[in-house]
C-alpha cells in the first residue's frame, strides 16, 4: 500500500534505549488517513507517530475496514515506488489484486500472506476485486537494516495453519510463536500473528524476551499484560518479557494482531513510500521515480497512471527517534 497523504511526515527515525525492562503497557491510538480520490476509504494509522515510530523493524501500520466497497469504491492504489523496506498484506475479509514490477501477479485473500521486499527499488499496485464485499485488514512495513537496504526484488506467498492456545487460535505469518514457525524470509528477527480471542478467556503465550511487541486490536477488546486496550488501539510491551498473557473478557470474539522483533537500532529517514538513512537517499529515489528510471520498473497490467511523488519537503528531514525510557 502507498502512504496517500499529500503532506508525508518527514521522519528520521532511531531506537532509544531498548535495554531497560519496562512492563508497563505504551497505549497508541490511531489518526485516520483517507487513501485515494474524492470517494476514498479511510485507513487507521497507529506506526509511526510522534510517541514511536518503530516496534522492532516495523514502521508503519495501516488498518482499514471493515468498509463497504460499495459506498466507498474499496481500494485502488496505482503504481508507486517502494525502497528500503518490505510490505506485509493480511486481510481479514475481501480480496486484493496485487501487481508489481517484478512481474508478480498475485491476490491477498483473508488468512493469507503476501509479502514484497523492495530493497532497492520496487513498484506495485493494490486493487480490491469485483468480488470484494466487504474489506477489511491490516498493511504494514518493515524496515530493512543496512545490509539488505538495496536487496533484490521479491514477492512470497504463504498460507499459514491455525494452532489452538488457552482459549486463543494463532496464526503466524512471520516468525515463530506456538510451536509455529513460517517459512518466508526476512532480514531481521520478527513476529507476526493473527490472534482471535474466545469470550471470557486467558491466554499465556511464550515471547522472546529479547523483543518488544505491539498488539493491534481490530475487534473486541483484548487486556494486555494488565491494560485494557479497545478496538483500533495498539498496545506496545518493551523487551525483558517471556510472556505475554491475553485476556477477552468479553461476551464477544475479539481479534488482535500481534507483531514484535528485536529493537530496530538503525537510524533511519522514511518519507512517502522511501526508507532511506538520510535526506540525500530520498531526493535520490524520488528523481528516480519520477524520471520513471529502471530502478522501480513498470507494472503491467493496472488500468490508469502511476502515482505522482508528492513535492519534498522545503529543509533538510529533522530526526525523529522513540522515546529514551527511564
Amino acid at each position: 500500500m502507498s502512504n496517500a497523504e499529500r503532506e508525508p511526515m518527514e521522519l528520521r527515525c532511531g531506537a532509544s534505549e531498548h535495554g531497560e525492562h519496562v512492563p508497563q503497557v505504551e497505549v497508541l491510538s490511531a489518526r485516520d488517513v483517507p487513501l485515494g480520490g474524492p470517494r476514498s476509504m479511510t485507513v487507521r494509522r497507529t506506526l509511526p507517530q510522534r510517541a514511536r515510530t518503530l516496534i522492532g523493524a516495523w514502521c508503519f501500520i495501516d488498518h482499514y475496514g471493515p468498509d463497504d466497497v460499495a459506498g466507498t469504491g474499496g481500494m485502488d492504489v496505482a503504481p508507486h515506488p517502494h525502497t528500503g523496506l518490505q510490505t506485509v498484506s493480511w486481510l481479514f475479509s475481501g480480496e486484493i489484486e496485487h501487481r508489481d514490477s517484478l512481474g508478480s501477479h498475485a491476490f491477498v485473500r483473508p488468512g493469507e500472506l503476501n509479502l514484497m521486499t523492495g530493497g532497492h527499488g520496487i513498484s506495485h499496485s493494490e486493487v480490491s476485486t469485483a468480488r470484494t464485499t466487504i474489506l477489511h485488514g491490516v498493511q504494514l512495513w518493515l524496515a530493512l537494516p543496512e545490509e539488505h537496504r538495496h536487496t533484490g526484488r521479491d514477492f512470497q506467498h504463504y498460507v499459514p495453519s491455525s494452532v489452538r492456545v488457552d482459549g486463543a487460535e494463532v496464526r503466524v505469518f512471520l516468525g515463530a510463536l506456538a510451536g509455529e514457525t513460517a517459512p518466508v524470509r526476512t532480514f531481521t528477527p520478527l513476529l507476526g500473528a493473527e490472534l482471535i480471542l474466545e469470550p471470557h478467556s486467558t491466554t499465556t503465550l511464550a515471547i522472546d524476551a529479547g523483543f518488544e511487541h505491539g498488539l493491534l486490536v481490530d475487534h473486541g477488546e483484548v487486556r494486555i499484560a494488565g491494560t485494557l486496550l479497545h478496538p483500533t488501539e495498539l498496545g506496545y510491551v518493551g523487551t525483558g518479557s517471556d510472556t505475554l498473557t491475553l485476556a477477552n473478557e468479553t461476551d464477544d470474539v475479539a481479534r488482535a494482531v500481534l507483531l514484535g522483533g528485536t529493537p530496530f537500532e538503525e537510524q533511519i529517514v522514511m518519507w512517502w513510500n522511501f526508507i532511506g538513512r538520510s535526506h540525500e537517499d530520498i531526493v535520490e529515489a524520488r528523481e528516480a521515480w519520477e524520471s520513471a528510471s529502471d530502478r522501480f520498473g513498470k507494472v503491467d497490467g493496472y488500468d490508469g497512471d502511476r502515482l505522482p511523488a508528492p513535492a519534498l519537503p522545503h529543509a533538510t528531514i529533522a530526526p525523529r527517534k522513540n522515546p529514551t525510557r527511564h
